[in-house]
């Protein structure tokens, strides 16, 4: 799990705190941080909500696989909004 975590964090890169980044899921930023240290597993609507705001695929976010999901580009990242 803490694999996953790494790759939301990825996905949230270094400019965006995880307060704005949680509201862009809709969740709260405790949950946000225990996703990303890897307490817990977010469940599948938080998963596909990630997939769908990030362009990455499920696979990817599970097991970071390249070939099935795709490199994290800069324009993948939360830019400030």
């Amino acid at each position: 799990m803490k694999s996953l975590g790494r790759r939301i964090r990825q996905l949230r890169g270094f400019d965006v705190t995880q307060d704005e980044f949680a509201r862009k899921l809709g969740i709260s930023q405790s949950q946000l941080s225990k996703y990303e240290r890897g307490i817990v597993g977010p469940p599948a609507e938080v998963l596909i909500r990630i997939k769908e705001q990030f362009q990455v695929s499920i696979d990817w976010l599970l097991t970071g696989d390249i070939e099935t999901g795709g490199q994290v580009s800069r324009r993948n990242r939360v830019t400030r909004f």
